[in-house]
């Protein structure tokens, strides 16, 4: 994983008057939120005999109780009381559990994967996503690394074969370019340019349009958001959210513009979910087989041209890491 990053790693609405505990990172945590709603990450794990808080309910406002011998805990992590001492004894100092810092925003939940104080500056998040448009998520579960996840959705090169009856119809397996601009730091765009081959040579990516001219890209924005550009109001959108070296829980949104009631759209919404999901298992069934599990620089593949958007992707990965 790229540490001291702010993560996607669940949605606002899986968070809701009861403790959830989630595995990211490799490590337990347990969501709540407080009387006034506001959302708290912590070690799912009592310092005192190792219980799941997420077992536990929410009590006096904003404190979370473990199921085994009662211990409080506050957002800070810091137990306030253990019952069996009594109300009047002090909880020593070594009584506390890890937290984490939360970002809660555009129906998602972030929280801060490192070693260092987070960023002062909030998660970014995709900004030409209509402000009307209406959204439906699903999440889905794939046995492999999220890097793998996310490469798949930078490649260009496979959709002829693993989408042959769906995405990838009409046989376009030359692969133009594809082109790849860097917008910031941490943000790039991706343009595809597939097509019939008739016995022609690919273009480069330098040799084919930036933006291109029909409007259409692929955004991905470290660690983990990616969105797919399909028309001005049409957005699929996925966050590729890591539970440990060798899973995955990819949830998958799309938006909707065209239809902006608020009954109409989110039905609208809902109902393109099932072939987008179909598709995503298209492409689980392979990205699952993949070895090894995560990607990386120096992993013993060959790659070419229609690869740049993925060697792209692992020489940032790769810098961020270090």
């Amino acid at each position: 994983m790229i540490k001291n990053q702010w993560y996607v790693i669940a949605t606002s609405a899986e968070i809701g008057l009861h403790p959830v505990g989630l595995t990211r990172f490799g490590e337990k945590i347990v969501l709540y939120r407080t009387s006034s709603r506001f959302l708290v990450c912590l070690s799912d794990r009592c310092c005192h005999r190792g219980a799941a808080l997420s077992l536990g309910k929410v009590c006096n406002g904003d404190q979370i109780q473990c199921p085994f011998h009662g211990l409080e805990y506050d957002p800070s992590g810091k137990c306030t009381l253990i019952p069996a001492n009594g109300h009047s004894s002090l909880v020593p100092s070594n009584f506390k559990v890890k937290s984490w810092p939360v970002y809660e925003a555009h129906g998602f939940v972030w929280v801060w994967y490192g070693d260092t104080e987070p960023s002062p500056e909030i998660p970014e998040f995709f900004d030409d996503i209509p402000d009307n448009a209406k959204y439906a998520t699903v999440k889905d579960h794939w046995k492999t690394h999220y890097s793998r996840v996310i490469e798949n959705q930078l490649d260009c090169v496979h959709l002829p074969f693993v989408h042959f009856n769906t995405i990838g119809r009409g046989n376009r397996t030359l692969v133009n370019g594809p082109a790849v601009e860097w917008v910031s730091e941490r943000k790039f765009f991706m343009y595809v340019y597939n097509e019939v081959d008739s016995g022609q040579k690919p273009k480069k990516p330098n040799e084919v349009p930036v933006p291109s001219p029909s409007g259409y890209k692929i955004e991905f924005l470290f660690p983990n958001l990616w969105e797919n550009r399909i028309a001005d109001k049409v957005r699929v959108l996925a966050a590729f959210v890591p539970i440990d070296a060798e899973n995955t829980m990819l949830y998958l949104r799309f938006y909707q513009a065209f239809a902006t009631l608020p009954v109409i759209g989110k039905f609208i919404a809902r109902a393109a979910m099932p072939f987008n999901l179909y598709v995503a298992h298209q492409d689980r069934r392979v990205v699952e087989t993949q070895v090894p599990k995560a990607s990386g620089l120096s992993i013993g593949e060959n790659l070419f041209q229609g690869d740049h958007p993925i060697i792209e992707y692992r020489k940032k990965r790769e810098s961020l890491k270090q």
